[in-house]
C-alpha cells in the first residue's frame, strides 16, 4: 500500500485546507515530518488513519475533537487520502460528525452526520465505489488486509510502546503481542479444552454417583429381609457385595417359598373342612324348605280344582263374546241415530221459522218432526239440491263483487291523487323560482370572492416570512446582548493575559541576563562544567540582583501567563461563536426595527386570516352552486313528471267510474234482500248445512237399524253350538278381563309350584339330605363357626408366608437387574474416566499447569514463536544500527519462583559473547533496540496480514537519545528500508535530523492554527 496524496480540511490543528503530495516526498525515499511541539505532527498521522478507517489511533479517538477549533464555523471538516493497493488506485474522503451553524437548528446549530466517499480510478476516470460508511470501511479493510490496530503498528511505528515492551515483564509482553497478532483463538482453544475437561470430569462424577445410587438401592432392597451379615463383604467392594447379596437373597427365597407352600396346604385343608360342613347344613336347609312347600301344595289342591272348573265355563262363554258385543253395539248405535234425527229435524223446524231462504221451501214438516221420517227426508233432499245449485251461482259471482269494491276503492284513491298532483305542480313551480333566484345571487358575487381567495397562498407565505423575521429580530437582540457581554469579558481576559505575558517576558529577560551567574552558582571545584566540560573554573560570573529564586518566579509567571492565555482562548472562542451568530442573524434581517417587524407580522397575520376565510367561503359557495343546479334540475323534472302523472290519473278515473257502474247493475239481482253477495252466500250456506244435517241423520238411522237386526240374528244362530239356551245365560258365565287373567295366573302358579316341588324331591342335594337325616346327622352351628375360625387363621398364615416369599422374589429380581445395570454402567464409565484423565492433562498442559514445567500456556507458546520471529527480524536491523555488536534473542528459560515462562527477551553482546537483560541497555541502545523491534514486528505482522506490500512507513519520535555515530548507523538502517521503492517518513524535531534529511514535511504552528509545507532543500527554514 502506497500513499500518494492527502488533503486535510478543518481537521485537528489545521484550520484551513492543507494538501500533502506524498509522491513528491516519495521521490527521495526518506523524508522528515518535523515541527515544534504541539504543532500537529501526530495529527498528520491521525488524518491518514481517519481517512482509511474512520477513527484515529488509540486513546486519541476518545480524548480529542476531530474538527479544528480554529476553522471557520461553517467550514466542513474532511480528510481525503489517495492511495494505491493491489495494483489499483483509490481515493477515500471522510468527514466526521460536526455542528453546522443554522438559523433553524437547536441553539443555532444543526448536527451533520459523518460521511464517506470511496472512488476508484478506472481508465483515467474516477468512479464512485460507495458512499456508505460501513461499505467503504469493509472495502478498504479488504484492500489493505489490515484492521486499524494492525495498521497503526505496521505503518505508523509507535516508539514508546516498544521501548516499554523491550523492558516489560512476560505478562505485559503477553498482552501487547496478543493485541498485535490476535491470538484470541488460542486462548479460546485453552478455554475449550478446560471446558471439555470439566465436562468430562462432571460426566465421570455423574457416572460414579449413579453407581453409588445403584449400590444404595441394592442395600435398601435387602434391608427388609433381615439377612445374616456374617461373612458378608464390605460395602466398599460394590461388585462382591452385590454378588453376595444376590446369593443370600436366593437362599432366603428358597426358605420362604417352602414355608409358604406348607402354609398353603394347611389353609386348603381347613377351607375344605369348612366347605363340607357348610354344604351339609345347606342341604338340610333345602330339605326343610322342600317339605314346607309340599305341605302347602297339598292344602291348595281342592281350591285349584274349583278354579279350573270356573275357568272352563268362562272359556265356553268367551266364544260368544264377539256376537254379544256386536248386538250391544248395534242397539246403542240405533239409539244414538234416533236421537240425532230428532235433534236435526227440531233444528230444521226452528231454522225454517227464522231463515227466509228455508221458509220459502216446501219441506213437509210441522213444528214437530213427523212420524213418517222417511217421507219428510225425501222432501228435504229435493229442496237441498235446488239450494245447492243457487249457492254455486252466487259463489261464482262473489269475485265480481270483490272487483267492484276494488274499483270503488281505486276510484277514491285516484280522486285523492288528482288533488295531490295539482298541489305538487303549484309547489314545484314556486320552488324552482326560489332556487334560480338564489343561484343568480351567488353567481353575482363569485368573481370578487375568487380574487380574494387566489391570494391566500401569497398571504400565508408573507405571514410566515413576517413571523420568521420577527423571531430573527428577537433572537438578534438577544445575540447582540450576549456578544456585548462576552466582548466585555474578552477585553478583561485579554488585558489580564497581556499583562501576565509582559510580566513573564520581563522575568525571562532578567533571568537570561543572570544565566551565567546562575550556572556559576552550581559549579563545584574539581567537577566538570555542564557547559564546557572543564574541571577548572578560573573566573565564575558574579551573581545578579535576582538571586536563585528568579527561575522559580519566572516559571510561576509562565504558568500564570499560560493559564491566562488558555482562559482568554476560551472566551475568544465564545466571542467568535457569539459574533458569528450575530452576523448570521443580521444577514437574515435581524437589524430590522422590532416595532416595524411586530406591526408587519400583525398585518400579515390579518391578511392571511382574511384570505383563508375567503378560500373557505369560496369553497362553500361553489359547493352551494353545484347543489342549487342539481336542485333546479330536480324541481323542473318533478314538475314535468307531476303534469304527466296528473293526465294519466284523470284518464284512469274516468275508466274506473264507467266499469264500477256497469258491474254494480249486474250484481244487484243476485243480492236479493241482502246488502252484499257475501251475506247472501253465507245465508245459503247456513240453510244448506241445516237441511243437509237433517237428511244425513235420517239416512244414518236407517243404516243403524239394519246393522242391529243382522247382529241379533247371528247371535241367535251361535248360542246352541256354545251350549247356552239364551244370551243372558252366556253373559252370566263371562268374567271380566282382569278377573279372568287373575284366575288364569293363579291356576298357572299353583300348577308350577306342584311341578317344582316334585322336582325338588328328586334333586341330588335333597336326596342326600334325606340320607344324612336317616343316618342321624344334625346341624351344629358352633362346630361350623369353629371350623371357619381355624380356616381364617390358616389363610392369614398362608398369605403372610406367600407375601414374604413374593417380596424375596421381587428383591432377587431387582438385585439381578441392579447388578446387571451396575456392571454395564461400570463398563461404560471406564472410557469416560480415561477420556477425562486425558482431557485434564491436556487442559493443564495448554494452560501451563501439570507436567508443563515451563508453565507456558498454548497462547504463550504461539506468541513465543511469533516473538522468536520478531527477534530474528529485529536483529537484522539492530546488528547494522549497533555496528555489529548487539542481537535480540528470544529465550524460553524457566522463570524464577514458578512464574510463567516463554516470552523472555535478552540482548546478545557479540563483542563479549555475554547474554544480558534488555533493561541493562543505555538510552541510545534502548532506542535502537526498540526501533529494531518495531521494524521487525512490522515485518512479521505484515506477513501475518497476508503478505500485503507496505510501501509507506512512518517512524515516530526517539532519535534525540542517540549520539552522532549511533544516529549515523540508525539512519543507514532506515535508508535501507527504501530498497524496493519503500518510502519512510521520520517524525522528529531533532536539529541534526533536519540537517541530514533534505525532504521535509514541515508543520508550522500559529495562533490561528497550523499549516503544512513541503521543503526539498537541506537548509529549508523550520
Amino acid at each position: 500500500m502506497r500513499i500518494h496524496r492527502v488533503l486535510i480540511s478543518a481537521f485537528g490543528p489545521f484550520a484551513g485546507t492543507e494538501e500533502i503530495d506524498f509522491d513528491r516526498l516519495s521521490a527521495h525515499g526518506l523524508f522528515l515530518l518535523n515541527g515544534p511541539t504541539g504543532a500537529g505532527k501526530t495529527s498528520v498521522l491521525d488524518a491518514i488513519c481517519f481517512a482509511l478507517y474512520g477513527s484515529v489511533p488509540g486513546a486519541r479517538q476518545d480524548g480529542k475533537r476531530l474538527r479544528s477549533d480554529h476553522a471557520e464555523p461553517a467550514q466542513e471538516p474532511a480528510v481525503t487520502c489517495e492511495f494505491s493497493a493491489q495494483g489499483r488506485r483509490f481515493e477515500v474522503t471522510r468527514s466526521p460528525a460536526w455542528d453546522k451553524p443554522s438559523a433553524r437548528g437547536k441553539n443555532g446549530f444543526t448536527t451533520q452526520q459523518a460521511k464517506t466517499l470511496l472512488r476508484e480510478r478506472v481508465s483515467g476516470t474516477w468512479t464512485e465505489k460507495s458512499a456508505r460508511n460501513d461499505e467503504a470501511g469493509a472495502e478498504i479493510l479488504a484492500l489493505l488486509g489490515m484492521d486499524r490496530e494492525q495498521f497503526t503498528r505496521v505503518v505508523m511505528l509507535p516508539q514508546g510502546d516498544f521501548a516499554a515492551f523491550l523492558r516489560s515483564k512476560a505478562t505485559d509482553r503477553l498482552d501487547l503481542l496478543q493485541k498485535l497478532f490476535g491470538t484470541e483463538r488460542f486462548e479460546a482453544v485453552e478455554q475449550e479444552l478446560a471446558r471439555q475437561a470439566q465436562a468430562a470430569k462432571e460426566e465421570v462424577s455423574l457416572l460414579a454417583g449413579r453407581l453409588e445410587i445403584l449400590a444404595a438401592r441394592a442395600e435398601s432392597e435387602t434391608a427388609r429381609l433381615g439377612l445374616d451379615e456374617a461373612g458378608a463383604p464390605s460395602p466398599d467392594d460394590a461388585v462382591a457385595r452385590l454378588e453376595w447379596l444376590e446369593s443370600a437373597v436366593n437362599g432366603r427365597l428358597a426358605e420362604l417359598a417352602g414355608r409358604a407352600e406348607r402354609a398353603e396346604a394347611a389353609s386348603t385343608e381347613c377351607r375344605n373342612a369348612v366347605e363340607a360342613e357348610a354344604a351339609r347344613g345347606e342341604r338340610r336347609r333345602k330339605l326343610d324348605s322342600a317339605a314346607a312347600r309340599k305341605a302347602a301344595v297339598d292344602q291348595g289342591a281342592q281350591l285349584l280344582e274349583e278354579q279350573l272348573l270356573r275357568l272352563a265355563r268362562h272359556r265356553k262363554a268367551e266364544v260368544l263374546h264377539g256376537q254379544l258385543l256386536n248386538v250391544d253395539a248395534g242397539a246403542a248405535k240405533v239409539r244414538r241415530a234416533a236421537t240425532a234425527v230428532e235433534s236435526a229435524f227440531t233444528l230444521l223446524s226452528m231454522a225454517a221459522g227464522e231463515d227466509p231462504e228455508l221458509a220459502q221451501l216446501e219441506l213437509g214438516i210441522g213444528a214437530v218432526p213427523p212420524a213418517d221420517g222417511a217421507g219428510a227426508a225425501a222432501g228435504c233432499a229435493a229442496e237441498l239440491g235446488r239450494l245447492r245449485s243457487l249457492l254455486a251461482v252466487v259463489e261464482a259471482r262473489v269475485p265480481d263483487e270483490d272487483r267492484l269494491l276494488g274499483l270503488r276503492k281505486r276510484h277514491g284513491g285516484l280522486v285523492k291523487k288528482q288533488e295531490e298532483l295539482a298541489a305538487v305542480l303549484v309547489q314545484a313551480g314556486s320552488r324552482s323560482e326560489e332556487l334560480q333566484a338564489e343561484r343568480r345571487r351567488l353567481q353575482d358575487g363569485l368573481q370578487d370572492l375568487e380574487q380574494r381567495a387566489g391570494a391566500e397562498a401569497l398571504r400565508r407565505k408573507e405571514a410566515a416570512a413576517a413571523e420568521e423575521l420577527l423571531d430573527v429580530v428577537r433572537r438578534y437582540g438577544g445575540a447582540v446582548a450576549v456578544r456585548d457581554q462576552v466582548k466585555v469579558r474578552y477585553d478583561e481576559f485579554r488585558d489580564s493575559q497581556l499583562e501576565a505575558k509582559r510580566h513573564w517576558l520581563d522575568l525571562r529577560e532578567e533571568r537570561l541576563a543572570n544565566a551565567a551567574a546562575e550556572l556559576a552558582a552550581k559549579l563545584v571545584p574539581g567537577e566538570h562544567c555542564a557547559v564546557c566540560g572543564s574541571t577548572d573554573h578560573p573566573a565564575p560570573a558574579a551573581g545578579g540582583p535576582g538571586g536563585p529564586g528568579l527561575a522559580q518566579e519566572e516559571e510561576e509567571a509562565r504558568r500564570i501567563h499560560e493559564a491566562a492565555e488558555a482562559a482568554c482562548a476560551v472566551v475568544a472562542h465564545e466571542l467568535a461563536e457569539a459574533s458569528q451568530l450575530v452576523a448570521v442573524l443580521a444577514g437574515q434581517g435581524g437589524e430590522t426595527a422590532a416595532e416595524e417587524a411586530e406591526n408587519g407580522a400583525v398585518r400579515a397575520r390579518l391578511a392571511a386570516a382574511e384570505a383563508e376565510a375567503a378560500v373557505k367561503e369560496l369553497s362553500a359557495v361553489r359547493l352551494r352552486l353545484e347543489k342549487l343546479g342539481a336542485a333546479v334540475e330536480a324541481a323542473q323534472k318533478s314538475r314535468t313528471d307531476a303534469e304527466a302523472e296528473l293526465a294519466r290519473t284523470v284518464a284512469s278515473l274516468a275508466d274506473v267510474t264507467e266499469q264500477s257502474a256497469a258491474l254494480d247493475q249486474a250484481l244487484a239481482g243476485l243480492r236479493g234482500s241482502h246488502r252484499s253477495l257475501a251475506q247472501r252466500l253465507r245465508a245459503l250456506e247456513n240453510a244448506v248445512a241445516v237441511l243437509n244435517k237433517a237428511v244425513e241423520a235420517q239416512a244414518q238411522l236407517e243404516q243403524a237399524e239394519a246393522q242391529a237386526a243382522e247382529a241379533r240374528e247371528q247371535l241367535e244362530q251361535a248360542l246352541p253350538a256354545a251350549g247356552f239356551a239364551t244370551a243372558g245365560e252366556a253373559r252370566e258365565q263371562l268374567l271380566e278381563a282382569a278377573e279372568a287373567t287373575a284366575l288364569q295366573a293363579s291356576v298357572r302358579a299353583a300348577q308350577d309350584e306342584q311341578a317344582r316341588v316334585a322336582e325338588l324331591f328328586v334333586s341330588g342335594d335333597v336326596v342326600l339330605a334325606l340320607e344324612e337325616k336317616s343316618a342321624g346327622y344334625e346341624v351344629d352351628p358352633a362346630r361350623l363357626a369353629a371350623l371357619r375360625e381355624a380356616a381364617v387363621t390358616a389363610v392369614q398364615e398362608a398369605r403372610d408366608a406367600d407375601l414374604a416369599a413374593g417380596m424375596a422374589s421381587r428383591c432377587l429380581a431387582s438385585l439381578r437387574g441392579i447388578r446387571a445395570e451396575y456392571g454395564d454402567l461400570a463398563g461404560s464409565a471406564r472410557q469416560p474416566a480415561e477420556r477425562a484423565q486425558m482431557l485434564a492433562g491436556l487442559a493443564d498442559a495448554a494452560a501451563g499447569r501439570g507436567e508443563n514445567t515451563y508453565r507456558m500456556s498454548l497462547n504463550s507458546y504461539v506468541l513465543a514463536a511469533r516473538l522468536e520471529q520478531v527477534a530474528l527480524a529485529a536483529s537484522e536491523r539492530l546488528v547494522a544500527m549497533s555496528d555489529g555488536r548487539y542481537l535480540l534473542q528470544h529465550t524460553d528459560a524457566k522463570a524464577a519462583r514458578g512464574a510463567k515462562s516463554g516470552l523472555g527477551l535478552e540482548v546478545v553482546d557479540q563483542w563479549t559473547g555475554f547474554h544480558r537483560d534488555t533493561s541493562t541497555l543505555s538510552g541510545g541502545e534502548s532506542f535502537m533496540a526498540s526501533l529494531s523491534l518495531a521494524l521487525g514486528l512490522a515485518d512479521v505482522v505484515q506477513q501475518e496480514a497476508g503478505g500485503v506490500e507496505i510501501e509507506t512507513l512512518f517512524v515516530d519520535e526517539g532519535f534525540g537519545s542517540l549520539d552522532e555515530q549511533s544516529l549515523e548507523q540508525v539512519m543507514d538502517a532506515l535508508e535501507g528500508l527504501r530498497d524496493g521503492g519503500r518510502v519512510v517518513g521520520l517524525v522528529s524535531h531533532v536539529a541534526e535530523m533536519k540537517q541530514r534529511i533534505g525532504a521535509q514535511l514541515q508543520v508550522l504552528k500559529g495562533r490561528n492554527g497550523s499549516t503544512l509545507r513541503i521543503s526539498d532543500a537541506v537548509d529549508a527554514p523550520v
